[in-house]
């Protein structure tokens, strides 16, 4: 080994347990561009390719085979899913185990650690976090400041666990309205605003000492399509593109965002054709280096989705083009086996292939110069979770004064309903029934309506709801979906006053006719039906804005 790497990996292996790398133990240029160059040299091809890999596990407890990957292949890193996170103390023991592995290799190299923890719905690491509003109601409340500390808060969270990259912001649009992988995920359909808020929770993140990685490049929003099980098409233009989905990435290239996520979406209409982005050297190295001159990590969603690979082939011809077309962290949901075709395909192509070997080589120093910059100093995420912040910490006690004041500012009054119906205050309200399919609704609308009838709707027990309804002088229902659409029109030739209680996208509001009042929050957090019973009430001054156009209307042609 040269001298550089002799001395880069005693600076890797010298740190103190539960803290960030230690300053340098040699004099010499510190910049982590430099540092990352000499390390790399240092590196067989073997852990140059290893650095690239983020692989997932089943589990609690980390498997055998994923401790195999770290201590065997020495992997760049590690993503943590909802099967491995039901219980907090346990997840951070693995992380603890994951890094104290990873530590323990020839240059000692710590792991990524990311995860996906939106906030709203998306909440991969479960247990003890804060459930929070969501990206849809800090577009509501419009506020960028709520971004900034909606990502602190949830970086906050997330560094305690010693998990050290959040695959978060969304900054997709919400330009399909029948999107259910998208929805309140989106911060809102305006790109600038959703740039704004995007990089006001980079920030947050930043400050939690959290990697923050925008998602998914080039836009996910335009499509009711769900790239887990298909190749979703999308037909805007690349000019279309260039002045809607891609100016949150040109925002967020601006502010050095460290990561963005290149999801697994074909543009026909666009040079890449039928090509996956994240598989498209024109969308990962003409349009977002060369163009957007964006210089941080790209990292593919998870390769084992059918959007990759029933375009590539193959898991393994998918992970060689993604790195060809200028990925640098290929990542898996599952552990393959050690000696898996996908790692034997790819450490064979370095051999053969000069120009891969380089592209390889790149990627790997532009990890390691990711890991310097973010993972050593007094505000990095440390390595071992202490897990006596675990127990007191989680849920973060400021954070959840936060989310209620945010989940406040988000409540929505649509406009066209409501007049002279709110505040509704129980004595003018008479009897009231609660209609919804959420516990924490019946608790905040018994806590608002102490004499309230409650009753949980399914299409099997309609006729049942509408005989309780028959009895009562208003309705309050929860509508979340298709489903509870229809039931909730099955009620409307009954002549009761009806108050729609929008939870998460409230685009089912449009088929809505019958209805004298109708509110809007953005989760099914206790936090946002708190909120959204204390409008009702009068309790709160009601701010909250949709964060998109009133009226439905299709972007994508009817397939």
């Amino acid at each position: 080994m040269s001298r550089w790497g002799i001395l880069l990996s005693l600076f890797f292996l010298y740190i103190s347990p539960g803290q960030g790398l230690c300053s340098l133990t040699f004099t010499g240029p510190e910049d982590p561009k430099t540092l990352a160059a000499a390390l790399t040299e240092a590196m067989s091809d073997e852990e140059a390719l290893a650095q690239t890999f983020m692989l997932g596990w089943v589990g609690a407890e980390p498997s055998p085979l994923i401790m195999n990957w770290i201590r065997d292949r020495k992997i760049g890193g590690v993503k943590i899913f909802g099967w491995n996170t039901e219980d907090t103390r346990k997840l951070a023991e693995t992380v603890g185990a994951l890094q104290q592995a990873a530590l323990e290799t020839r240059l000692g190299i710590p792991l990524l650690v990311a995860t996906d923890q939106e906030g709203g719905w998306i909440r991969h690491v479960k247990g003890a976090t804060s459930e929070t509003p969501g990206n849809m109601a800090i577009g509501a409340s419009g506020y960028p400041k709520d971004a900034y500390y909606a990502g602190y808060y949830i970086g906050r969270e997330l560094a305690v666990l010693g998990i050290n990259m959040n695959f978060a912001p969304t900054v997709d649009l919400y330009t399909n309205r029948e999107s259910s992988l998208i929805g309140t995920r989106a911060f809102g359909e305006d790109p600038v605003q959703v740039g704004i808020l995007g990089a006001a929770f980079v920030k947050g993140q930043k400050a939690a000492g959290i990697i923050a990685t925008a998602k998914h490049y080039p836009g996910h929003g335009d499509t009711d399509l769900d790239s887990h099980g298909v190749l979703p098409r999308i037909n805007a233009s690349f000019e279309a593109l260039w002045d809607r989905e891609l100016i949150p990435y040109r925002l967020l290239a601006r502010e050095e965002i460290p990561a963005i996520m290149s999801g697994h979406l074909a543009f026909p209409n666009t040079q890449a054709g039928l090509t996956p982005a994240s598989l498209s050297s024109w969308f990962l190295l003409e349009v977002l280096r060369n163009r957007i001159h964006y210089q941080g990590l790209i990292i593919t969603d998870d390769l084992m989705m059918n959007g990759a690979t029933t375009s590539a082939g193959s898991v393994s011809q998918a992970a060689k083009q993604a790195l060809l077309a200028g990925n640098d962290i290929i990542m898996f949901s599952s552990t393959p086996n050690l000696n898996d075709r996908v790692w034997t395909y790819l450490a064979a192509s370095m051999k053969e292939e000069p120009g891969f070997r380089d592209r390889v080589r790149d990627a790997a120093r532009r990890i390691l110069e990711t890991k310097l910059t973010h993972l050593r100093g007094a505000e990095a995420v440390p390595y071992i979770p202490d897990l006596r912040k675990v127990e007191t910490d989680l849920p973060d006690p400021e954070g959840a004064a936060f989310f209620l004041d945010l989940a406040a500012r988000s409540v929505t009054i649509l406009s066209g309903t409501g007049e002279g119906i709110f505040p509704l205050h129980p004595e003018k309200a008479g009897k009231v029934l609660l209609a919804g399919n959420y516990l924490d609704f019946f608790s905040a609308g018994r806590a608002a309506f102490p004499d309230a009838l409650s009753y949980w709707y399914s299409p099997e027990n309609v006729a049942e709801l509408q005989n309780y309804a028959r009895n009562v002088d208003t309705i309050i229902f929860c509508l979340s979906d298709q489903e509870g659409l229809t039931i909730l029109k099955s009620l409307e030739p009954l002549g009761k006053r009806m108050i729609v209680f929008s939870v998460l996208s409230p685009v089912h509001l449009e088929g809505v006719s019958g209805a004298e009042g109708a509110i809007a929050v953005y989760s099914y957090a206790p936090e946002s039906f708190t909120a959204g019973f204390s409008a009702i009430l009068g309790r709160i001054p009601v701010q909250g804005k949709l964060p998109f156009p009133r009226e439905v209307r299709r972007v994508s042609p009817p397939r």
